[in-house]
């Protein structure tokens, strides 16, 4: 009986390996040589273990006797782990228009600000409306006025650019 793992992988073990012979590994790591598969089924029968064939292309094949069903619960395990100390990236956006008054830069750079400050990234927005897709560079330049304000708590991920009705800019938070 075939097992799959998580990434779909087939594992091959026990009755499933059809290998005449096979390089064993005991339980405990040591190296059994090359032995018959009967045999090394024979082994892992005597300790109550699997006999997982870990490298089915080599020359012989590879097996080890293990427990399988403790070897996938660490791997599981492992995962897991590895997933808690991944670092999620919160991108928050503000927008922006190119007729935009300067009272009303200095509140949404604020709140940029505040995100940064929490360790957000920060999409930087300007909306071209109508006739105000015809000169992109009008919205480049609202968020070149905005750029000094964000330098103090930000790095630019490069230049303002054009995609489709929006210029945008990312900023991420300095590292303190």
């Amino acid at each position: 009986m075939s097992k799959q793992n998580k990434k779909g992988n087939d594992v091959i073990m026990n009755e499933m390996i059809t290998a005449s012979e096979l390089r064993c590994m005991g339980a405990d790591g040591s190296q059994l040589g090359i032995i018959s598969t009967r045999d090394a089924m024979n082994l892992a029968d005597e300790e109550g273990l699997d006999l997982v064939l870990v490298a089915p292309d080599g020359k012989p094949p590879v097996a080890k006797i293990m427990d399988y069903g403790k070897f996938k619960y660490q791997q599981e395990k492992k995962q897991k782990e590895a997933r808690k100390k991944q670092k999620v990236i919160v991108v928050k956006e503000v927008k922006f228009s190119v007729k935009i008054a300067e009272n009303d830069i200095n509140y949404k750079v604020k709140h940029a600000i505040e995100f940064l400050q929490k360790g957000y990234h920060v999409k930087c927005r300007v909306f071209l409306k109508g006739r105000e897709m015809a000169h992109p560079e009008a919205g480049a330049d609202v968020l070149e006025r905005v750029w000094p304000m964000l330098e103090e708590y930000a790095n630019r991920d490069g230049a303002p650019k054009q995609e489709g009705r929006f210029v945008n800019m990312m900023v991420t938070p300095k590292n303190s």
